[in-house]
């Protein structure tokens, strides 16, 4: 998964899309915002990171930062 982020401008007003890719060019997640910064790269991030499965949050060492259940 790669992650990308562009600058647009949506009815006159800078906005900043975040957008993950996978290996084969195709978008797996996406999200629109007004602002760059810690909160909004967070918010990208968790919403990404729900699609992978355990095996790949263990390889990267961050299994245990990860939350299943209800």
């Amino acid at each position: 998964m790669h992650l990308n982020g562009i600058f647009v401008t949506i009815n006159g007003e800078r906005h900043y899309l975040s957008l993950s890719v996978d290996h084969e060019g195709e978008v797996l997640e996406r999200l629109v915002s007004t602002a760059r910064d810690r909160k909004v790269a967070l918010k990208f991030l968790k919403k990404s990171l729900w699609r992978c499965d355990c095996a790949a949050l263990r390889e990267r060492g961050i299994r245990d930062r990860q939350r299943t259940g209800r």
